[in-house]
């Protein structure tokens, strides 16, 4: 990794607790703001060396929210530049540590997943003298808890970095608005502050994010979800189904008895994946329900005889899955983190990745209607209206648009 010259909230994340730093006192620091702002790196490089000079035989924490996540955003990311400067790293993958020399001192740094309210377990009876915690925002709030009531050693301190979430979130309230009272230090980053970002590549990020993520991820905002999801779209969007030839085809699934079903036929086609049709049910409003075989039919029909690659289905739609593949349908459960997956969406919509086509009355129906529950909610999620057709748009999107090249060949080995 090659350094540019650091901006002032880098240089304080960095060295905050130094000798001669006016912050030295403080027991924790929270950096906070946009994303590709440099918070995660010099933070993180900041603990590596606070920990390594003032302790010896020591034992720290290195918390995300999952192990995978942490060793991409921190662990992979520093430790070829902490080798650089000398440090010696064992790194034991195999029970989650990694074991450092440097300066004449030996520390040991176990790695935790903090994904789930059963995580605080993971961490329980260990004793820590500092613990970072990367993404913390997408912590539970006691696995965080946990790993701060473990640094008991004298000396210990805490590094918290996240992007910001909403305004109710229990992190803002309790650590941020309260950042004084518990002796921490609070740092803000602005995309600009970082400034090896070259100026391109902070516009692509402001044409890539709108909405409550433009707010959040670009500006650095702490604010609620409100309005419409897909505030940006309109007609403009919307094109004819191109003449093709399509390289590949993809079904999307909402499974729904009582709820509306929706269904989405995508085509791949000029590296564009185009909605050309789809097949949307609402029980309520024709009077009956349909059974699994019902649907299925309806499936390939809206197939119309196309070599379908996978179905992708909503993992809970156990009994429609089963339908599915007894009709010699390979099916692929959909991944269902749901703002991540609007926030992808999003960002595939406006890249014109994929497309929706004239006569997806539905989709474009529920993309003028489908919103926010609104600040006064408290929660960071879309209303349970409007949003058959969009929860299998999203589903295509994560599962199939943004898989993981693994991912992509288990699909091919299926079909």
């Amino acid at each position: 990794m090659r350094f540019h010259d650091f901006s002032a909230p880098q240089l304080t994340a960095l060295t905050w607790w130094c000798d001669g730093s006016p912050y030295r006192g403080r027991d924790a620091i929270i950096c906070d703001g946009a994303v590709r702002s440099g918070k995660t790196v010099c933070m993180g490089l900041g603990f590596f060396l606070w920990a390594m000079q003032a302790f010896d035989g020591q034992a720290f924490g290195l918390c995300g929210k999952t192990v995978v996540s942490l060793r991409r955003n921190v662990v992979d990311v520093l430790l070829p530049v902490l080798r650089e400067i000398g440090f010696e790293i064992r790194e034991k993958r195999s029970v989650g540590r990694l074991e450092m020399d440097w300066g004449g001192h030996s520390n040991v740094f176990h790695l935790f997943g903090g994904r789930d309210e059963s995580s605080a377990a993971l961490i329980q009876g260990v004793t820590f003298a500092g613990v970072l915690l990367d993404e913390v925002a997408l912590m539970p709030r006691s696995f965080t808890e946990q790993a701060v009531a473990r640094c008991s050693v004298e000396g210990s301190r805490i590094f918290f970095n996240c992007n910001p979430d909403g305004p109710q979130h229990w992190f803002y309230r309790e650590w941020i608005c309260r950042a004084d009272e518990r002796n921490a230090l609070y740092v803000h980053f602005r995309m600009e502050d970082n400034p090896g970002l070259e100026r391109a590549v902070v516009e692509r990020y402001g044409r890539m994010f709108s909405g409550v993520f433009y707010r959040r991820f670009v500006l650095g905002e702490w604010v609620a979800a409100e309005g419409r999801v897909y505030d940006f779209f309109d007609r403009s969007f919307v094109e004819p189904v191109p003449e093709g030839p399509f390289e590949r085809w993809v079904i999307s699934c909402d499974y729904g008895t009582a709820n509306p079903a929706s269904f989405g036929l995508w085509g791949r086609c000029g590296g564009t994946w185009f909605r050309v049709k789809e097949y949307y049910f609402d029980s309520r409003r024709e009077g009956r329900q349909k059974t699994d075989s019902e649907y299925v039919e309806d499936l390939l029909a809206l197939a119309g005889g196309r070599e379908i690659e996978c179905v992708v289905a909503d993992p809970s739609a156990a009994s429609f899955i089963i339908a599915l593949r007894r009709a010699g349908l390979c099916v692929v459960g959909a991944k269902n983190e749901v703002l991540s997956g609007i926030r992808q969406t999003a960002e595939a919509l406006k890249e014109r990745r994929i497309v929706l086509c004239e006569g997806c009355g539905d989709s474009l129906r529920e993309m003028e209607l489908y919103s926010w529950q609104g600040a006064e909610s408290g929660v960071d999620a879309p209303k349970k209206e409007n949003d058959h057709a969009m929860d299998d748009i999203r589903y295509f999107v994560t599962t199939v648009l943004n898989a993981a090249p693994r991912t992509m060949s288990a699909l091919a080995v299926a079909r």
